[in-house]
Order: structure tokens, then sequence, then C-alpha cells
């Protein structure tokens, strides 16, 4: 195969995982089905790093095959799987269009900041917190400047669609509503897609080679691989072609040196050479030029962090969705006279079903939001500091927003990272997440002694049922036993500011009861038809 061709292969795998992962994010209706998600999920280094340290499972196991992907073929990740990655060399692409005169040179390599930001989430992963790698996973800030500000803008287009098609009989499209977090919550993802902007334009590859942990890892590997990108001194005439299209800025011209760890395989320098002085071929003796100063040192930090990687299995315990412990048509509800001024006391806030309880949830999840774009009610949401600091922008189950479907389990089919973990729909029907918790001076049969009951007519499990109150009323009586926590009732309470009824979530998932089932009364064959 001529070689000229590689980089069109690489564009072409590139751009399927790209617009692949991209649709993932924002199909707000999920078309696709579940073996699509793992699929393409399944090669994101650390999600998928995380998920096999939960479930320890073979098919958790993808970040092993990058990694024997980059010992054969060099950083092939950064450039083809990593979306990420991709969106930089798609922002390239548009800045040299804009921009004809732009060219690429030689910079040094950022190693005061690289190797501790790849140090510094290993130890904070190995002490409990996923905080800096929720920050710095590549995989999770692509998926939040996706789900976070590309999705709004595609439903915004869908809704306008729509219309446009409704006045034309056509009912293709129908409308969606569009659910905003705290405006906090967008202050990252924006920062992160703005940084990846500038540095993209202005030096290329420089968030890859400088803030991002897992292209610092793969470099260090990626000194070793099998094939790599080679400058034949006999025939380079030094013309510098080469290094203007490098977008990792690693070629060296004077001395026909190439930085392999900083190099993302993108194939842009063997696509321009003149004389085809430049080949992808096996790493030989021969055609390796000398070591930099350090190269040994860095091969044993390979070795050391291959060590660390395997070793935070043994901090981390087998946990499955089963180890729990054991312990129509719109209603306009009517609304409270007078506000409520007693504030519901929730001592945890509640995490999605599957995710085994806070302490599961919080020290696996990377808030990629895949699970928030692709839950229907849209439940799911970036959480400001209900988690804590350190659980910034993790989801959770927001029932202002809406309330959980009762036999919906598509965020543990979509989660990457094993932090809500599969979960069929017997089990979730089971499953508490959370107890309900009713105030009786806060309801509006209560205080206004008018007639309501949205909650009970919203509850799954009848967990809220209506008693007699008075003579012409009934109100509320709640059974948390059988309650799953799916927030329906605190959803369509009326009351304001503070709800009557509410969710208070569990540290650890429990399983509710099953609801006692009343048998109909069968009726008497012989007797004649009642009327």
């Amino acid at each position: 195969m001529k070689q000229i061709h590689l980089k069109k292969i690489r564009v072409i795998i590139a751009l399927i995982f790209f617009l692949s992962l991209t649709f993932f994010f924002i199909d707000f209706r999920k078309h696709l089905p579940e073996f699509l998600y793992d699929s393409f999920s399944y090669l994101q280094f650390i999600p998928s790093i995380l998920k096999f340290v939960s479930m320890l499972s073979i098919s958790a196991s993808g970040f092993i095959i990058v990694l024997v992907l980059t010992s054969v073929f060099g950083r092939i990740y950064c450039s083809s799987i990593c979306p990420l990655g991709i969106l930089q060399d798609i922002i390239s692409w548009v800045n040299k269009k804009t921009r004809r005169k732009f060219r690429f040179r030689y910079t040094s390599p950022v190693n005061y900041l690289r190797y501790p930001l790849l140090a510094l989430p290993v130890v904070f992963y190995l002490a409990g917190s996923v905080f800096l790698l929720l920050l710095l996973d590549p995989f999770s800030n692509f998926g939040r400047i996706v789900s976070d500000i590309f999705q709004p803008v595609y439903l915004g287009i869908n809704n306008a669609g729509s219309r446009f098609l409704e006045k034309l009989n056509v009912y293709f499209l129908y409308p969606e509503d569009i659910t905003f977090a705290s405006w906090e919550t967008y202050i990252f993802p924006i920062f992160i897609l703005a940084l990846v902007i500038w540095m993209t334009v202005s030096k290329g590859r420089l968030f890859c080679n400088s803030v991002c942990p897992v292209g610092t890892l793969l470099g260090l590997l990626s000194r070793i691989s099998v094939f790599r990108i080679s400058m034949l001194k006999d025939q380079c005439t030094q013309c510098g072609k080469c290094a203007v299209v490098c977008k990792s800025t690693c070629i060296r011209i004077k001395d026909l040196n190439v930085d392999f760890s900083r190099c993302v395989g993108c194939f842009n320098c063997i696509s321009v050479c003149p004389e085809a002085a430049i080949k992808y071929v096996r790493n030989k003796r021969q055609q390796v030029i000398p070591e930099e100063p350090g190269s040994r040192e860095r091969r044993e930090a390979i070795q050391t962090l291959g060590l660390i990687l395997f070793g935070i299995f043994g901090f981390r315990r087998k946990l499955y969705s089963q180890d729990i412990q054991q312990d129509g048509i719109p209603v306009v509800p009517p609304q409270n006279t007078f506000p409520t001024e007693i504030k519901p006391e929730k001592n945890y806030p509640v995490s999605p079903p599957g995710s085994l309880g806070i302490d599961h949830f919080t020290g696996t999840c990377t808030a990629c939001h895949l699970c928030v774009s692709a839950c229907p009610t849209q439940v799911l949401q970036p959480s400001l500091l209900e988690y804590g600091f350190t659980g910034i922008m993790q989801p959770y189950m927001n029932y202002n927003v809406n309330y959980c479907n009762f036999e919906c389990v598509i965020c543990s089919e979509v989660c990457p990272t094993g932090a809500i973990l599969s979960l069929s729909k017997e089990a979730k029907k089971i499953t508490q997440i959370g107890q309900v918790v009713f105030i009786l001076e806060s309801c509006i049969v209560y205080t206004d002694n008018t007639s309501c009951g949205s909650c009970s007519e919203h509850c799954p499990t009848k967990a809220v049922k209506m008693v007699p109150y008075t003579s012409a009323l009934t109100i509320p009586e709640t059974n948390p036993d059988i309650c799953v926590g799916c927030g329906a009732c605190e959803y369509a309470c009326p009351t304001k500011p503070y709800k009557a009824i509410y969710v208070d979530g569990h540290s650890i998932h429990k399983v509710a009861k099953e609801p006692e089932t009343e048998e109909l009364e069968q009726p008497d064959l012989e007797e004649d038809f009642p009327f």
C-alpha cells in the first residue's frame, strides 16, 4: 500500500468515530441500539479504565487494546479515536481554510506542565478522587462540550424545523423541550472549548501534548512503538514542508528529528513530502536517531506508571449493579395560596439508579454527560455542589426538572465508565435510590383546605396514597418502604417555593419492598347479570 494513503485512511476512521460519538451525545430521541454506544465508547481510554476497575471484566478492557495499539503503531488513538483530538483536527482544518498563510513550526515540549498533569490525576485517583480525571479526561470534556453546548443548539434547529414543516402540514419532526441546568455548570465546558480552540489555532495539538494526561501517557509509550515516522537522511532535502504541516510541532528539521512522544500519527508529513523522504516504518536500529537525554528515564517512567495503573485495581472492590443493601393526560394541579416556609431537609442528593450509591458514583463518574443527554425526561442534570466541590458537574436527579420513568434504564445502558452499572427493568423497579418524605404543614390540603392528590396520582408504586382527612377531603399518606425514589411525587407537587413532599437520597442504594397487591373481587358467575 502506498503510504500517501495512510492519511486518507486515518481521516475516514476519525470521521466515523467523531460523527458517531457526536450523534450519541445530541441524539435526544435515542434511536440507536445499546451495542453501538458500547462499541464506540469501548476504546475511550479513561472511561474504559474506570469501568474495568468497577467491573473487572474483559468486556471493559478497551484501554488495554489502546495500549497495545500505541505500543505497535504510536499515538493513533489521539488522531483517530479520541473525539476531542479529532475536534482539534477539524478546528485546524477550518483555521487553515481561513488563514492560508498560517504555518506550524517546531516547538519544545512543555514537560514542566504535561508530566505533573499526568501524575496528579493518578495520585488523586489512588486517594479515592476522580476530580482531576473529571476535569482532564478528553472524552468527558468532549461530552460536556457537545451535550451542554451543541445539543441545545441542535434541539433549537429541530424545533425551528418542526414549526416550519407544520405550516406545510408535514409532521416528520416534532418540537422538544430544551432544559437548561444551573448556569454555573456551563462555565467549565465553555472554558475548555475556548482553551481548545485557542491552543489549536495558535499551536496545533498543544492541548493534547501539554494538558491531556492520556496524550502524555500514550506519548511515553509511543517512544518504544514498533512503527513510527522516520526521516531518511539520504533522501531528505530539508525543504521544511513536513514541519509546517505538523500540527504536533514535533518535527525539528535542522537535525531531522521527530519527537515521538508528541507525534499523533496524523501522517500529514508523509502526504506533503515531495521526496518521499518520510516513511512510516518499523523501528530499526539503523533508522533510529540517537536518543535524547533522559529517554531511558522516560522508559522507566512507563514501567512505573504501568505498575501504578494496574496497582489501582487493588484499591477498588468489584461491584455490580445488584450489590444493593437489603434493608397519559396531563392534569393541572391546584396552586398553593400561601408560599410554603418549611424547607425540605435532604441529607443526600439522589444518584442515578444503578450507581449503587454516592461513593461509588462520585468515585467513578467523570461527568461526560452522556447519561444527561440520553435521559428521556432530563431529570439527570449536572450538579453544582450537590456532591461537594470535587463532584462538580457529576449528574444527579433533579426532581424540580422532571422525574425518573419507572421502567427506564437508558442511563445504565450508555454509561461508559461503570459509574452507572447495567440494571434490568425488573431490578430497577425495586431499586430504592431514596425515600419519600411528607411535610404535612406545607400540603395545600392542610394549608388551603382544598383537594389535590397530584403526588398520589403520579406515584408508580403507590408509596403515596390519599387517605381521609375531613368529610370532604383526602390527604397524602406515605409508605417509604415501597418507595423507589423516582421523584414523581416531588415533581408533581404544586406547592411553592418549597415542596410539601420530596425524596431524600440514600448514600447507599437499597431494595424497596414490593407493594401489596389487592385481589379483585370475583363475580358470582351463577348470579344473573347485575344490571
